[in-house]
């Protein structure tokens, strides 16, 4: 006992010492908590003198409320990297000074502010608890990381039992649940561990971190009662808040903040078919005929890393023994109505003229990347860096994209990681700053300057990237987020699911993933095995409602494969077609993504927030308003007890819908967990009752014949709407107004369907369709085909009308 309180006391004086020489060496120590000693009102918001450091409440909008905390005298005035909205104006707020508090009222909720701790409560205007941080609530702390003197920046909140929490990014190899509640996340860019610090909360609010350093999120604080987010370094304490309290709004909120996601080509909605790797461009012009010649429906053809073998990574020249005419490959593939999209990295080998300009100019990093194919280590050029920005776009402008025509680029490895040397990231000197402050913004930086550079000089065609990490506000730069090279296993492929989920929650809309895994051990899986076949069709019915489609890794696996038996082909052209057939569907789901700032891929979150049943789901999700998808993430069919699995898995129906079976149109009510059907052939997918769902012809490209005959489903039980959009399905002349909509909405109680004029115009618009109106009944209506008599065919030519049914 005594030693115990020797010890005690031994820490204690430590302690104190430690304090005496952080406060001779004039380091700031962070307390507790800091008390208030004043306050000052400005147009943008409120600024607290504490007794020790500052803090600034500032009113974005209503609904946006950015918080900034400092130890120091002064607050950063660098610009963020993330928020590119400058608030211009300003809303109108009130302050009301009480004894115990500040409080800040705005439209829509009020800022309740500790004067004792200077800690935050959200509430609406009725005043109930939208959340609070906690009394221990922010700090900037000294640490030294990786031999830099830095601080440690922290902000914790109360989270009550009832809680979840979801977002954070995708981290593909993560196995744990979808809900943070409970759980900590590592949030620190590097192979196979993605970050974007955005947090949305089924109380109704979201919350964004615009620190760039490497950070943690610790979801299980003080017996789960609270969540912190740290991150390593930086001078302040800088988030912000968000207000829905529905999930689309929050998202709304986010991307009003950090910029729209623009339109992809309609072309990028399809089939991306890849592979690692495509040798020469006989190879590639062989996968296009056998495309098309079969006739399956396919929009894009990926040509992926080392075409520029046995040169040095970087060159941008497509090696001439294998690919003699760059130009007349991609025309060939244009001629064929498929877009090509290249693999361009931003590692340089010594020895090329790329990396000569880069480093003559100061462009070239100290970061380097152990190339496993030359075994050198190449080095990665500096994307916060303006003037080589510049100069990486020119190279690659000149030399490939604009030069050949190509129509999309996949940005790859553009996670400056050299494995067990992430320390040496950190200690680089980017043109901005030091490595360690802006440890998870190279993906960031890379692709703003890739976007800006397209879209001065290739106007006329609308940018597509696939890029490997994305950070908060990537969206901007017509970033699709994929989920990096997973392994070929079931493991894997369930854990990508919540991945996608959650990535799209964190307000990137656009994720992906290779359907059937990258590699098997790095090497190829063998697709003729039947568990490998099983996996990959599996994964393709998942993908088949993921917001970009793409077939990628080791192998030969095209659907024309051989590698396919006769039934995993039917099945996979049959998930193909159902792709193409919704494509008037995701096409309208695309515009409302870019127009007012929507999700496609959802949390059930987003439609049942209410509803807590919902919130431990891995593996179910909202596809668009209509669909809800259950992949089928175990194996069935191989092992020796498969029969007595009976060939289905557990689907909840959320309370508040009743569903149809997509399949057999059955309807069933909400509230149950069912056991759904899932034989190979079938993905458990659901339709909610109230859905309108447009569908097209048979094609084989996405603007292979116009939208003029639809099929419209309509599935009844509940009122319904649903937004058509159109436009000329690539350029940007979207963003000036060209572009159409009008809207179906259903009256159930009524039996009719209104369907309104035609908003706004461009050219080659169609003057007239026709609509096959279908109430789908058990299996009238249901499945992929085409529905053998509508029940009602009526002309449109972009009036108002009313169709009774």
């Amino acid at each position: 006992m005594m030693f115990k309180q020797l010890s005690h006391q031994s820490a204690k004086i430590k302690q104190s010492i430690a304090l005496i020489i952080l406060l001779i060496a004039g380091i700031p120590v962070m307390q507790a908590s800091a008390t208030i000693k004043s306050f000052k009102k400005a147009a943008d918001g409120v600024t607290f003198t504490l007794d020790k450091g500052l803090m600034k409440v500032l009113i974005r909008k209503d609904d946006i409320i950015e918080v900034k905390y400092t130890v120091f005298d002064a607050f950063e005035t660098k610009p963020s990297l993330v928020v590119n909205n400058k608030w211009l104006q300003h809303p109108a707020y009130q302050v009301t000074d009480t004894k115990t508090e500040v409080v800040i009222t705005t439209a829509k909720l009020k800022v309740r502010v500790s004067k004792a701790t200077n800690a935050i409560t959200y509430t609406d205007l009725k005043g109930n608890i939208i959340t609070a941080e906690d009394s221990d609530n922010k700090s900037v702390t000294p640490a030294t990381v990786a031999g830099i003197s830095t601080n440690a920046i922290t902000t914790q909140f109360v989270s009550p039992q009832d809680e979840a929490l979801f977002g954070l990014g995708c981290h593909p190899l993560d196995s744990m649940s979808i809900n943070y509640k409970g759980r900590n996340q590592d949030l620190a860019i590097k192979y196979l561990t993605g970050a974007i610090p955005v947090l949305l909360s089924t109380k109704g609010y979201g919350l964004m971190w615009d620190n760039y350093s490497a950070s943690n999120f610790y979801g299980a604080e003080a017996g789960n009662t609270k969540f912190k987010y740290v991150s390593e370094s930086g001078k302040q304490v800088d988030y912000y808040f968000f207000y829905g309290p529905g999930f689309d709004h929050i998202i709304d909120l986010y991307r009003t903040a950090t910029g729209k996601a623009p339109m992809f080509g309609k072309w990028a909605y399809g089939l991306f078919q890849s592979q690692d790797r495509y040798l020469s461009e006989d190879e590639i012009l062989t996968v296009k005929d056998n495309y098309r010649n079969n006739h399956i429906p396919v929009d894009a053809i990926v040509q992926d890393w080392y075409y520029w073998d046995p040169l040095p990574i970087g060159s941008h020249v497509m090696k001439p023994e294998r690919y003699p005419h760059p130009q007349k490959l991609v025309d060939a593939l244009h001629k064929a109505n498929l877009h090509a999209m290249i693999s361009i990295w931003p590692v340089f080998g010594k020895g090329t003229p790329n990396y000569d300009a880069l480093e003559k100019m100061g462009g070239l990093t100290d970061i380097t990347w152990d190339n496993v194919v030359t075994h050198t280590f190449d080095t990665y050029y500096d994307a916060h860096n303006p003037k080589a920005r510049e100069l990486y776009w020119d190279q690659a402008r000149d030399s490939l994209i604009k030069r050949y025509g190509w129509d999309a680029w996949w940005i790859d490895q553009c996670e400056p990681d050299n494995g067990a040397l992430l320390d040496a990231r950190r200690q680089s000197n980017f043109a901005i700053g030091k490595g360690i402050d802006y440890f998870n913004t190279y993906s960031l930086q890379h692709t703003k300057g890739v976007y800006e550079g397209w879209r001065r000089d290739i106007p006329g065609k609308r940018a597509f990237f696939l890029v490997r990490q994305s950070f908060a506000g990537e969206q901007r730069n017509a970033a699709t987020l994929w989920s990096s090279d997973i392994e070929c296993t079931f493991h894997d492929f369930k854990d990508q699911v919540p991945q996608g989920i959650n990535a799209c929650t964190s307000g990137i809309p656009y994720w992906t993933s290779d359907i059937g895994g990258y590699h098997y051990h790095w090497k190829p899986a063998d697709w003729s095995q039947p568990d490998k076949r099983e996996l990959f069709t599996r994964w393709f019915q998942f993908g088949t409602f993921c917001p970009i489609f793409r077939i990628h890794g080791k192998g030969e696996r095209a659907i024309f494969s051989k590698n396919w038996d006769e039934n995993t082909r039917a099945i996979l052209l049959n998930f193909d077609k159902l792709r193409y057939r919704l494509m008037p569907y995701i096409y309208s789901l695309a515009g409302r993504v870019t127009n007012d700032n929507y999700t496609i891929m959802r949390s059930l979150a987003f439609d049942y927030r209410g509803d807590s049943n919902v919130y431990g789901i891995p593996d179910q999700y909202m596809f668009g308003p209509a669909f809800m998808v259950n992949p089928v993430t175990e194996q069935l069919y191989t092992s020796k007890d498969a029969d007595k699995k009976a060939k289905a898995r557990q689907v909840y129906l959320p309370a508040a819908s009743k569903w149809y079976n997509f399949w057999t149109g059955e309807l069933l009510d909400g509230g149950q967990t069912i056991s759904a059907a899932a034989p190979i052939e079938i993905l458990p997918l659901y339709v909610k009752a109230g859905s309108i769902i447009p569908m097209g012809p048979d094609v084989e490209y996405a603007t292979e014949k116009p939208n003029s005959n639809i099929e419209l489903r309509i599935y009844p039980g509940a009122d319904a709407s649903f937004k058509f959009y159109e436009d000329e399905n690539d350029n940007y002349n979207y963003e000036k107004g060209q572009s159409a909509t009008f809207t179906f909405s259903w009256n159930d109680k009524a039996h009719k369907l209104t369907i309104s004029d035609t908003k706004g115009h461009f050219p080659g618009q169609l003057k007239s369709r026709t609509f096959n109106i279908v109430m789908v009944k058990g299996a009238h209506g249901s499945d992929v085909a085409l529905t053998a008599k509508a029940d009602k065919v009526v002309k449109y030519s972009g009036k108002a009308m009313v169709v009774t049914l």
